[in-house]
Parts: C-alpha cells; structure tokens; sequence
C-alpha cells in the first residue's frame, strides 16, 4: 500500500462523505502511527515515527503533519503530553486503502486449503476458525452455511420407532440437516426407503423454496388421483422442509486464548465486553446476516456494527459461496487497532477456499 494509495482513498471517488483529502507527506506519516500503534497499542509521538520512515523529516516536520492530521479528524491526542492514535475514521482511511490488495492470496491459496486438507464438511467450519485466530492471533468466526440458500442433494428417512422417523437431509455442500418427524405408523424401513427414492427425485440440485413450491403443486394435483406412494412421500417432504422444523444457524467460534493476549484486554472491562458479545450470539447472528450482501472482504468498526459491546473492536469479514452465491461468512473479530495488512489477505485466502471445498 503506497502513500499516494492512502490519499487516493480519502479524496478519491466513492469515498466516505467525512474523509478529508489528505497530502502524499500526510499520507506517509498517517501509514507509519497506524502501523506502529497496530505494533504497540500506545500513543505514538513524532520520534518514533521519525526513526520509522525512509524519509528525512525532521521530528518538528512531523509534529506540524500529525498536528494537521489531528485537525482533519484522522489522529487524535489521549493527553496533552502523549502521542497521538489512529481515530476509527483514521483507521478506516487506511483499512480501505489496503483492502484494495485483498484479493492477494497469503503465499498461496494451496498453503491455506492444506491446512484445511482433512477437514470433513461438518468440520469445516470449526477448522476454518482455528486457522484464523491461530494465523492472525484474533477471535476467528463463521457462520455455518444456510440450507435456505443451499442446493439439495440427498435426504434420507429413517424409522427409529412405530410413530418417529429420522428425516437428514444432505446439501450439496455435504453439510447434514437433521429433524425427527412424529409420523404414526411410518412402516417399516423398507417403505421409509420407497417414499425416500421419491423425495430425491423432487428435491435434487434444487433450493428449500424450488421444493416446497414442486411439493405443494404436487399435493394440489394428487387430490383428485390415487397414488398412495407420492401422497405419502410429498406428505412427509412436507413436513420435513417447513421452516420451524430446521435447526436454526449457530455461530462457530474458535480459540479465544491468542485474542485475549493482546494488549487491550489487559482491562477487565474490555473482557466483559468481549464476552458479553460471545455470549449473546444472536446480536452477533444479526450483524453478520446483514453481511451476507456484501461482495468481498469487508471491514467494519465499532459505532459502524451497532453494538454497544462492540463499539472498541471491529470485523473483518468474508463471505464464502458458489458461482456468485453467498453461502454463509467467516472472519474475525478483534481490537480495532488488529494487524488488518496481515488479517484482510487471511480471511479473503481462507473464504475463497472454503467456498470451493464446499462444492468440490
């Protein structure tokens, strides 16, 4: 990420109504305190930024240009007598100058999808998260894919007792939905298997809503006809694919040990911030549903999210599909000081090659 970059994303096209322009010298210098404040989490004065830069500028140089950086919003002074510190439009001027490089691979998408190499489909999701918090020492996340946006490929029916059957239904990420049916007089397996031959025939390479719509065309027409088999199979699709009867999506969290060794939560109310987020999963659900209509990395800070437990951290998301289709989102979520040129090219990396394992 050059130093032009920098400015180009403050004054350039589609850029943030409250993003001043900035210099190329103010660029540079707004570069090296975000990038030392990521390194050290404390206010940055003007020599360390003047030992950090390839330029000869002169300590009293940089004073003036963080001073004007200060007055454009994009740094900010905790003390009279300390350094200054990225704001979050600050941090927001930089994170999309290099989200432009996000489409960068880490080393090579094959390093990451070895990490993923043994990973079943249910377990996918799981790895993917450690892979994350170990490789950017955040808290890495996904949600899992929605079987409402999913193909069918599979669904099987199994009895486990005279009035309950066993309904998994398999998508063609290979991710298993499972729901048991109360359903008197099932029959035996053999039957079960019948009506299964004639619910796959419906439901393959087609979406929740393409089925039940064949389903209930299906049903209208058997009304007038005597076929006690596909009355019996539709009846039992059915009621196996209404909405209330599928499992909700969880949120797959990983490791929490490598984000809770960086220097923020050294504050205990900063940790119960933290948790407090975890553990109310279905605000953080809410949140990142609404990222599913994004394209791409996606960054997003505190007062951005909507959440007060959020409002010192932010997220780096990705979605993860096929041909085009969002199939769920995966990042991370750390202080908003995180080490976003190293994060950003991880979660776009890993994204691309969940989205394929999960169609290969």
């Amino acid at each position: 990420m050059s130093d032009e970059s920098i400015a180009e994303s403050i004054a350039g096209p589609g850029a943030r109504p409250a993003a001043p322009a900035v210099t190329t010298r103010q660029g540079t210098v707004l570069r090296a305190v975000v990038s030392a404040y990521v390194g050290e989490a404390l206010p940055v004065g003007s020599q360390t930024i003047s030992r950090a830069l390839p330029l000869r500028l002169s300590s009293a140089s940089i004073r003036n240009t963080m001073g004007e950086l200060t007055r454009l919003g994009l740094l900010e002074q905790p003390h009279p007598s300390a350094g200054r510190v990225p704001t979050e439009l600050g941090l927001r001027v930089f994170v999309d100058a290099i989200l432009e490089d996000a489409a960068r691979p880490v080393d090579d998408d094959r390093a990451v999808a070895g990490a993923l190499a043994d990973s079943a489909p249910d377990a996918l999701m799981r790895s993917a998260c450690e892979v994350l918090s170990s490789r950017t020492r955040q808290l890495g996340f996904a949600v899992p894919p929605r079987l409402e946006r999913e193909l069918l490929r599979h669904v099987s029916l199994v009895r486990l007792s005279n009035d309950q059957v066993l309904v998994v239904l398999v998508s063609q990420s290979g991710v298993a939905h499972r729901r048991t049916l109360d359903e008197a007089g099932s029959g035996d397996q053999t039957a079960l298997d019948r009506i299964a031959a004639e619910v796959n025939r419906r439901i393959v390479g087609r979406t929740l809503a393409e089925v039940r719509e064949v389903l209930a065309r299906e049903a209208h027409q058997l009304r007038s006809q005597a076929d006690r088999l596909r009355a019996r199979a539709i009846r039992l699709a059915s009621l196996a694919l209404e909405p209330d009867g599928l499992a909700e999506t969880d949120l797959v969290i990983g490791t929490r040990l490598a984000l809770l060794d960086q220097p923020e939560f050294r504050d205990p109310e900063r940790v119960r911030a933290l948790f407090e987020a975890l553990e109310t999963k279905e605000r953080l659900l809410a949140i990142l549903d609404k990222l599913l209509a994004a394209h791409g990395v996606k960054v997003s800070f505190g007062r951005e999210l909507g959440e007060p437990a959020l409002r010192t951290f932010a997220l780096v998301t990705s979605t993860y599909g096929s041909s085009g289709v969002p199939l769920g989102v995966l990042g991370v979520l750390g202080p908003s000081r995180m080490d976003f040129a190293r994060v950003i090219p991880w979660v776009a990396s890993l994204s691309r090659v969940v989205g394929r394992r999960l169609v290969s």
